[in-house]
């Protein structure tokens, strides 16, 4: 593939839709880079606590992306996300640093901040990226579009057994009415508010695995690229 037919595939969804997951596997597929824009996000607001910042200060929060210094190593079945040379992906992964990410996200210019840096990661051979919006207002004109969503219950129910299979405690009602909480800030929040592109397709990956789903946009994707002129 040549560097002028690189291309970009978003993928959004609320939190706990298989948004990652799914990233990662057509990543590999294609052998793209990758971008898990809400560990960007997530990193923020784990360098906000860890300095007891104001999570509510817009301009303290954008202060810290000066001296913010994160990478991610590829891993076995995530990224592995580094912040100030240290592994936290264990950080990363709590319930209370999901929460702050989605409080940090909500700071206008905290978003407009972080967009050169996201924009950063599209590079030969091409990009998956996902997060709530990359096909909106991160990559306005990526090739390819998908917005991904699942049930507040069924993702409720994905997000114990990973925090179970993590060895970390866990409460269905507590983890049902969080994720319903965050689904309203991120959607009703004045900047960059989650919502499908409109020309993005819409999978509903409630009653569907893993594999499913990526055999799914991968088949979208391959299809539609046969149809491209040569």
């Amino acid at each position: 593939m040549k560097d002028k037919d690189a291309f970009v595939v978003t993928i959004d969804g609320p939190g706990g839709s298989g948004k990652g997951s799914l990233a990662l596997n057509v990543a590999r597929e294609l052998g793209f880079h990758l971008l898990d824009s809400g560990a960007i996000y997530r990193l923020l607001a784990l360098k906000a606590l860890q300095q007891g910042g104001d999570l509510g200060d817009e301009k303290q929060v954008a202060g810290l992306i000066d001296e913010f210094n994160i990478r991610f190593e590829a891993g076995d079945e995530l990224s592995v996300p580094y912040l100030d040379e240290v592994d936290v992906s264990a950080e990363l992964r709590l319930e209370a640093t999901g929460d702050a990410a989605s409080r940090v996200a909500r700071h206008p210019l905290v978003r407009e901040r972080l967009l050169s840096l996201q924009r950063s990661f599209f590079k030969p051979p091409g990009l998956v990226a996902d997060g709530r919006d990359m096909g909106t207002v991160v990559f306005p004109k990526a090739k390819f579009k998908f917005f991904l969503y699942a049930s507040v219950e069924i993702r409720a129910q994905r997000r114990y057994k990973q925090l179970i299979n993590m060895g970390l405690s866990a409460n269905i009602a507590h983890l049902q009415a969080d994720i319903a909480e965050r689904d309203e800030r991120d959607q009703n929040r004045s900047a960059s508010p989650l919502k499908p592109a409109e020309d993005a397709l819409v999978v509903d990956s409630s009653l569907l695995d893993l594999a499913q789903v990526t055999n799914l946009v991968l088949s979208h994707i391959r299809e539609r690229q046969s149809l491209q002129p040569v």
